[in-house]
């Protein structure tokens, strides 16, 4: 799927244009490949940076309008979605996409098909006052029945039952994934974030690292992940390996990848709120530029302007102010490499975002886990 650029006038000052559960005995899961990746995470902090270098180098931002770029999810799903529920709050659907071609084929691996994957699916509800966020990771094995869809191509996908949760994405782009993940809910996404994870590592990379604490050693050859137990700062390719780690920590299931994916984000979050850009403007323009080419937008988002003024009711939001939760789910009983939405508790989180109230924690309680949780902290 194409995703078309908007640019948008300049930034006033500037001189351009545009602006638990253990393994079923008897069954092991199969190795998974080197594609799955969980590299959400970017969004946020490509949010983060450009808002935190909006300010101080305002005028160097015109130029990054061109990165930028966005789908017209709007025009795609039409009027039959969800009311929009206008309570100061906003959801964000955050996707990680494993796209085979250009320098993403260097790092994954893999035939270069022209496809692409969204095995990491985030919905970030951030409450009214924008102090904090609850974040409902949604597993890519979740076995769903996806609703008949239109791309922003304008072509029209049919219904499929009993379908992994991915194929959404990989069926109809952006505008699927955004109508898959409505109809599962109940809410209505007002945002669209995708990531792309070669930007990623480069962004991680430009950060300086990320300090993280490991309470395991963690070795994943699929992953190319290999840590001691200890304090450590990772690199772009070492957080790489982290975020989309499975067989390397816990039971090897998606689940905890998603905890560690969670662990890592809350560092993350952190990192980038201590990282002095101010000092440099070099080094703030070439962050700012890798994490505006990481990322791609709905068309509201679409160009640095739009992407400043909504990462800047993200800014005060701390990783202690983020409670984030897998969708509740059990594991598919006729396949344990599969997993079914526990849709009575599944109902308590998604009335509770609805009416951008706390998710209660008898929502996720005796629910599948992944057994990788406090394996990864934030590092000193």
């Amino acid at each position: 799927m194409s995703a078309e650029s908007t640019p948008e006038p300049g930034i006033p000052g500037g001189s351009g244009t545009n602006g638990t559960r253990g393994r079923a005995k008897g069954r092991r899961r199969k190795p998974r490949s080197t594609r799955r990746k969980g590299l959400l995470i970017t969004a946020w902090t490509a949010a983060g940076i450009v808002v935190l270098g909006g300010t101080g180098a305002g005028y160097l931002y015109f130029k990054l309008n061109g990165n930028i770029k966005s789908v017209d999810i709007d025009s795609a799903l039409g009027t039959d979605r969800p009311t929009k529920v206008d309570n100061g709050s906003e959801n964000i659907l955050v996707l990680g996409s494993d796209s085979r071609s250009g320098s993403n084929k260097k790092l994954g691996g893999g035939t270069d098909d022209g496809s692409a994957r969204s095995d990491t699916a985030m919905i970030v509800h951030v409450y009214k006052g924008h102090k904090k966020a609850g974040v409902v990771s949604m597993p890519r094995d979740t076995l769903i029945d996806r609703p008949e869809c239109t791309d922003t191509q304008g072509k029209t996908h049919p219904a499929a039952s009993g379908v992994m949760f991915n194929t959404a994405y990989s069926t109809g782009g952006a505008a699927c994934a955004v109508k898959t993940v409505e109809s599962i809910s109940g809410l209505r996404m007002d945002h669209y974030l995708e990531v792309d994870f070669s930007g990623f590592e480069k962004l991680i990379d430009e950060l300086g690292g990320v300090p993280v604490t490991t309470t395991k050693d963690i070795k994943d050859s699929q992953s190319h992940l290999n840590l001691k137990a200890g304090t450590h700062k990772l690199d772009g390719e070492q957080a790489l390996g982290l975020v989309r780690t499975r067989h390397g920590v816990g039971d090897g299931s998606d689940l905890g990848r998603i905890q560690l994916q969670q662990a890592f984000i809350k560092a993350l979050v952190e990192q980038v709120k201590h990282v002095g850009i101010f000092t440099s403007p070099k080094r703030l323009y070439d962050l700012a530029d890798t994490a505006t080419k990481a990322v791609t937008t709905d068309s509201d988002l679409g160009s640095v302007n739009s992407l400043m003024g909504f990462a800047n009711g993200l800014k005060s939001i701390s990783s202690s102010k983020m409670h984030m939760i897998t969708m509740p789910v059990q594991y598919d009983p006729s396949n344990p490499n599969r997993v079914i939405v526990e849709k009575t508790k599944a109902q308590q989180v998604w009335t509770a975002l609805k009416n951008d109230q706390a998710i209660p924690a008898s929502a996720t309680k005796g629910t599948a886990t992944g057994e990788a949780k406090g394996v990864v902290t934030a590092g000193n």
